[in-house]
C-alpha cells in the first residue's frame, strides 16, 4: 500500500513541515527526536537552531519531529474535541442567520414594516459574512486564531441583544449586520484551524463536519424561530435563544479551543526563548524570516488576495460561483418557503418552519456520505503514489451536481396545490444532500489545492456567496409574485444546471489548471520528497510534499 503523503495547510506559511521532516531538519539541527511522533529529547529547548543568535543572524526556530507543541502531534481526542467545537461555532453562526426568519411575520406586524424590510435582517446578516473574513483572516495570522475566535464570538453574542431589546427596525437591522460581520470568523478561520491539525488524508470527516454546519444551521433556525414566534414570549425570544446559544459557544471556545496556527505558535516559542536568555540571544520563527510583521502590510496583502484570486484563479472563480448559487438558493428559500407553505397552503409559522426538515434530513445524509468520499479519496491517493490529489475530492460533488438541479425542478413544479404538501417537502431531501456534498467536496478541493493559501481561497468563496445570498432573499418575493411558484424556483434550478459541469471539468482538467498557477499545488515533486517518511511519521507530522512555495 502506498505511503500517504499529505498537505499541511497553514495560512501564508513559508516552507512546510514535511519539507523539514524529510531529512533537512534532522541533518541541519541534529535532532534526536524519535521516528513516528515520539517524545522530543530532553535538551529540547537547548538545541542549537540554525543561525548565530544575533540580531542580524538570529536562531531560526522550527518544529522538531514529534514536537508536542505542534498541533499535528496532539492526541486524536484533543483534536476531535477542538474540531467539534469549531463545527459548532460555524453551526451557531449559521443558525442565527435563519432563526430570525421564523418570526418575520409577527415582527413586521408589531414594528409596522414591510416584508422586504423584514427580510433585510437576513440579507444584511449574510452580507456581514463577506465583510468579516477580510479583516479577521489577517488578524488571525498576526495574533493567532484563538484570540480572534474569542473576541469576535463574545462581540457576536452581545449584538443579539439589539434584536431582543430594540424597539425599531433601524436598531434591529444595524445590530443584525454587525452580528453577521463579527460572527463570520469561523466561516474561514475554522477551516484554517482544521488544516492546522489534520493532514489531508485525515481531515475528510473533520472538514465534512465544518462544511455541513453552514447548511444545518440555517435549516434548524426557521423551525425554532417559527414555533417561538407563536409562543407567548413572541418573536423577541428568538433573539434571546440566539444570545444563549452564542454565549455557550463563546464559553466553549474559551475553555476548549487553544491556539492552533503553527506560525504563531513558533513565533511565541521564539519570543519565549529570547526572553529566557535575557534578550542576549535572539530567536525568530522560520515563518517570520524576511517577512514584514506590520498589521498594515498583512491587512493590505490579505484583504486584497481573495479578490485577486477571484480575478486570476479560474479554480477559485468557478468554485466560488458554484458554491454561491447553491448557498444563496438556500437563503432564497427563507423568503420562498413562507410564500409556498404559509401563504398558499395556509401553514402556521411553526408548521412552515417544519417544512425545512426535508432539507435537514438531506444535509444529514450528505454528512453520512463523507466516509464514502473519504475512502474514494484514499484510493485516489494510493493510485497517485501516496501524494495529495485534490481531484480525488470531487467524486461526490459530481453526483451532487447532477442531483441539485433535479431537486430544484422537483420542488418548483410540485410546490403549488393541489399537489400534496409532502411532495415539495420531500424535494428538500435531495436538495439538502446535494448541497452538503457539493459544499464539502469543493471546500476540501480548495484546501488541498491552495494549501498555505486556503484561507484566502475560502475567503473568496465566502465573499462571493455572501453577496449573492444577500441579493437572493430580497428578490425572491418579487420573483414569486411575478412568475409564480413554479417558474420562480425554476430560475434557481436553471442556475444550478449551468453550474453542474464545474466539478466534472476540474476532475478532468484540474491538474493542468493547477500547473498554470503560482499559488496552487503542482503535481511535480521536489527532489527531497522522493524518499517519503514512514507512515507513522507522516501521519503524526502532517507535512506537505508539493512544489509550492509561499508567494507574498
Amino acid at each position: 500500500m502506498a505511503v500517504p503523503i499529505s498537505q499541511q495547510t497553514t495560512l501564508h506559511a513559508a516552507d512546510s513541515d514535511e519539507e523539514a521532516a524529510v531529512g533537512a531538519c534532522n541533518a541541519r539541527n541534529g535532532s534526536s527526536a524519535r521516528v513516528g511522533g515520539g517524545a522530543p529529547s530532553a535538551d529540547w529547548h537547548d538545541k542549537k537552531y540554525p543561525g548565530e543568535g544575533t540580531h542580524t543572524d538570529p536562531y531560526v526556530v522550527d518544529w522538531e519531529l514529534g514536537d508536542p507543541e505542534n498541533p499535528f502531534n496532539w492526541s486524536d481526542r484533543r483534536r476531535w474535541g477542538i474540531t467539534f467545537q469549531l463545527a459548532m461555532a460555524t453551526f451557531t453562526v449559521a443558525f442565527c442567520s435563519s432563526c430570525y426568519s421564523g418570526g418575520l411575520a409577527s415582527m413586521d406586524r408589531e414594528l409596522h414594516i414591510s416584508q422586504v424590510v423584514g427580510i433585510l435582517g437576513v440579507s444584511l446578516y449574510v452580507l456581514g459574512f463577506g465583510l468579516g473574513p477580510l479583516i479577521f483572516a489577517p488578524l488571525g495570522e498576526l495574533y493567532g486564531r484563538r484570540i480572534v475566535f474569542i473576541v469576535t464570538g463574545c462581540t457576536f453574542t452581545l449584538f443579539h441583544l439589539g434584536g431582543a431589546l430594540g424597539h425599531n427596525a433601524t436598531t434591529i437591522l444595524v445590530t443584525r449586520a454587525l452580528a453577521g460581520t463579527f460572527g463570520s470568523a469561523p466561516l474561514t478561520n475554522a477551516g484554517g484551524a482544521l488544516s492546522d491539525m489534520w493532514t489531508a488524508r485525515e481531515r475528510g470527516i473533520a472538514s465534512s463536519l465544518y462544511g455541513t454546519a453552514p447548511w444545518m444551521g440555517p435549516v434548524l433556525g426557521p423551525i425554532v424561530g417559527g414555533w417561538v414566534s407563536e409562543s407567548r414570549p413572541g418573536w423577541r425570544f428568538s433573539f434571546w435563544i440566539m444570545f444563549i446559544v452564542s454565549a455557550l459557544n463563546a464559553l466553549a471556545c474559551i475553555f476548549i479551543t487553544p491556539e492552533t496556527f503553527g506560525p504563531v505558535l513558533l513565533r511565541r516559542r521564539a519570543l519565549r526563548l529570547t526572553k529566557a536568555s535575557g534578550g542576549k540571544i535572539i530567536y525568530i520563527s522560520k515563518f517570520d524570516v524576511g517577512r514584514s510583521q506590520s498589521i498594515a502590510h498583512i491587512l493590505r496583502r490579505d484583504m486584497g488576495r481573495p479578490f485577486y484570486f477571484l480575478v486570476t484563479e479560474p479554480i477559485v472563480l468557478l468554485m466560488a460561483i458554484y458554491i454561491a448559487i447553491a448557498y444563496a438558493t438556500l437563503y432564497a428559500f427563507f423568503a420562498a418557503y413562507p410564500i409556498v407553505f404559509q401563504r398558499h397552503r395556509h401553514f402556521s409559522a411553526g408548521e412552515g418552519g417544519l417544512a425545512f426538515l426535508g432539507i435537514g434530513v438531506g444535509c444529514v445524509i450528505g454528512l453520512a456520505l463523507a466516509p464514502a468520499q473519504n475512502r474514494l479519496y484514499w484510493r485516489a491517493m494510493d493510485r497517485n503514489g501516496g501524494r495529495t490529489i485534490p481531484e480525488g475530492r470531487l467524486y461526490l460533488p459530481m453526483l451532487g451536481g447532477v442531483i441539485l438541479p433535479i431537486s430544484l425542478f422537483w420542488f418548483a413544479w410540485t410546490s403549488e396545490p393541489p399537489v400534496h404538501w409532502i411532495v415539495p417537502v420531500l424535494a428538500g431531501v435531495p436538495f439538502g444532500m446535494s448541497c452538503a456534498v457539493v459544499m464539502q467536496g469543493l471546500t476540501q478541493y480548495l484546501m488541498d489545492t491552495y494549501s498555505i493559501y486556503c484561507a484566502s481561497a475560502i475567503a473568496s468563496t465566502v465573499v462571493t456567496r455572501s453577496v449573492v445570498a444577500f441579493v437572493f432573499p430580497l428578490i425572491s418575493p418579487a420573483l414569486y409574485g411575478n412568475l409564480g411558484d413554479a417558474w420562480a424556483c425554476s430560475v434557481f434550478a436553471f442556475l444550478a444546471l449551468a453550474c453542474m459541469p464545474v466539478p466534472f471539468l476540474f476532475y478532468r482538467y484540474g491538474s493542468w489548471v493547477r500547473s498554470k498557477s503560482k499559488y496552487a499545488l503542482h503535481d511535480e515533486l521536489p527532489a527531497a520528497s522522493l524518499a517519503p517518511p514512514v507512515r507513522e511519521e507522516t501521519e503524526k507530522k502532517g507535512g506537505l510534499v508539493s512544489s509550492e512555495k509561499a508567494v507574498d
